[in-house]
């Protein structure tokens, strides 16, 4: 089977999800695993999929011809391996809240990304204060460490970070999937 990662953004409506998923039953492929989002109206997902190799070509085609009903669809060859197999990395539920700022995201990537760390998934939203109304930054990452990291070490150095920026910020150990 040849792998697939499909990215899709469109105007949000009821039904994108059964498009998406008969056309790759269509061809014999395999949905395996998705993250969807509506976003300001729009429809955001990525899917990785399982195809014949022989049906690829056709399946990627038929994924540009949904660009009829709005949608864009790019389609990216997946790796066979994870690079990562050999040593699995210390899996980390990282989430942080404060009141909102440009550059709270590019700041937090940074300092994880400087340690060698991989932000594997990333969700923010902003609300309004209870009693102010003043917007306020919410968001919760996982993280994959690679496998010598010292996680109370890193939770220190993510604590002066957060203390500097005025946020709350909290880092646990979560269990491996791999």
């Amino acid at each position: 089977m040849s792998h697939l990662i499909l990215s899709i953004l469109g105007p949000d409506r009821p039904g994108l999800v059964d498009v998406l998923s008969a056309t790759v039953r269509d061809h014999g492929g395999n949905w395996l695993e998705s993250q969807m989002a509506k976003l300001a109206g729009h429809f955001a997902g990525v899917v990785r999929v399982a195809v014949p190799p022989e049906n690829a070509g056709a399946l990627e085609d038929a994924l540009r011809a949904l660009t009829d009903q709005g949608l864009i669809v790019t389609t990216t060859p997946a790796p066979d391996a994870d690079p990562l197999a050999d040593a699995p990395p210390i899996r980390l539920a990282l989430s942080f809240l404060g009141h909102d700022r440009p550059g709270i995201v590019r700041d937090i990537a940074h300092a994880l990304a400087v340690r060698g760390l991989n932000i594997t998934e990333l969700t923010s939203r902003v609300t309004s204060a209870p009693m102010s109304g003043e917007p306020i930054f919410h968001a919760t990452a996982t993280l994959a460490a690679p496998p010598d990291t010292d996680v109370d070490q890193l939770e220190d150095q993510l604590e002066a970070l957060a203390d500097a920026m005025s946020l709350d910020l909290t880092l646990t150990r979560t269990e491996n999937k791999d």
